[in-house]
């Protein structure tokens, strides 16, 4: 979800391993030119999944060492789900909305953000939820932790004979 980390963990975990971290704002941009509130302004939700959706594409050709901040919303849909699942080792930032909502805030960036914040985290949570555990191959809690808390539990997880293995704790 928006707001759980990715970005700040995602650093954390370059520093600690020697990959890189690229985001998927930055993809977004290199695969279509545009951002998502200019896709979603002028396309709507359509044009912004099929952003997202080459954003997936475009991560999959990244050379290894890589981690890459995926946008939440490529859960929606199961072709991409199945093409992340097989295509890399998925974490899922898992945080409540109590940690969502502060984090979020108004953002100019966020296109989903408009309207009733707490009730757009608290109603996608609830929908999203199988859809994170069905392309995780692991989930990290983040709530009341630490970026560097976070990537340490994840590096430990990509060093467990579970992970390994696809198998998600």
């Amino acid at each position: 979800m928006m707001g759980a980390g990715k970005t700040t963990v995602g650093l954390s975990l370059a520093r600690r391993t020697g990959g890189r971290y690229v985001d998927n704002d930055e993809l977004l941009v290199l695969a279509t030119g545009h951002t998502a509130r200019e896709l979603r302004a002028t396309g709507g939700d359509a044009s912004l999944r099929a952003g997202e959706a080459a954003v997936v594409d475009l991560a999959l050709q990244l050379p290894a060492p890589v981690i890459v901040g995926i946008a939440a919303g490529v859960v929606l849909d199961p072709a991409d789900r199945g093409r992340l699942r097989a295509g890399g080792h998925v974490v899922w930032l898992r945080a409540g909305p109590a940690t969502l909502v502060p984090r979020l805030g108004p953002g100019s960036h966020r296109p989903f953000m408009e309207g009733d914040l707490r009730g757009w985290v608290e109603r996608t949570v609830v929908e999203r939820e199988p859809l994170y555990r069905e392309v995780a191959h692991s989930i990290v809690d983040v709530d009341d932790r630490s970026a560097d808390q976070v990537a340490e539990d994840i590096l430990a997880a990509l060093q467990s004979d579970d992970v390994r293995t696809g198998v998600a704790p």
